[in-house]
This record gives C-alpha cells, sequence and structure tokens, in this order.
C-alpha cells in the first residue's frame, strides 16, 4: 500500500476524532442550573465552563489543521501521477 494513503487515512481519522470530541467538549461546557419560587415562575440560568469551551476550540483548530494537510497530500499526490504520466516512459 502506498504510504501517502495511509497518511490521508490516519489524518482524516483523527480529524474526525477531534470533530467528535470537539462537539461533546462543546455539550459539556454548558451548566445549567434552575431556580422555582413557590408563588412565583422559576428562571433557568445558564453558566459555560471556559477550558471546556477552549478544549472545543482547539480541537476543531487541529480537525481543520488534520483536514488541510490530507487534501494537500491528496493534491499532491495527483500531481506527481498526471507529472509521471506527462514525462512517459523512460527508454
Amino acid at each position: 500500500m502506498k504510504r501517502w494513503i495511509v497518511a490521508v487515512s490516519v489524518e482524516l481519522g483523527l480529524a474526525a476524532v477531534c470533530l467528535a470530541g470537539a462537539v461533546a467538549s462543546w455539550g459539556n461546557a454548558r451548566r445549567s442550573t434552575e431556580f422555582g419560587a413557590h408563588e412565583h415562575s422559576g428562571f433557568e440560568a445558564v453558566r459555560y465552563v471556559p477550558p471546556m469551551l477552549a478544549l472545543s476550540t482547539g480541537l476543531v483548530i487541529l480537525a481543520g489543521l488534520f483536514l488541510i494537510d490530507a487534501v494537500a497530500r491528496i493534491l499532491s499526490a495527483r500531481e506527481r501521477r498526471v507529472a509521471l504520466r506527462a514525462a512517459g516512459p523512460m527508454v
């Protein structure tokens, strides 16, 4: 198997894992607390946990870098194949 195919597959897999982690950490970053009074209507307070938001943002950035690198590898491999075809056989 060609080495660039393995590298692209690993990078795409890592990007998917990073995005799944970002979604999970973003969902866990929200803390809600309900306050209710006996005679009056209550309200819900929402608090966001900054470290979880930072983790989510970092994972999205990392996933983007993996995707950019995977696309660059695919395009450079394609350019190499086109260049080899254009050069023709070496006699």
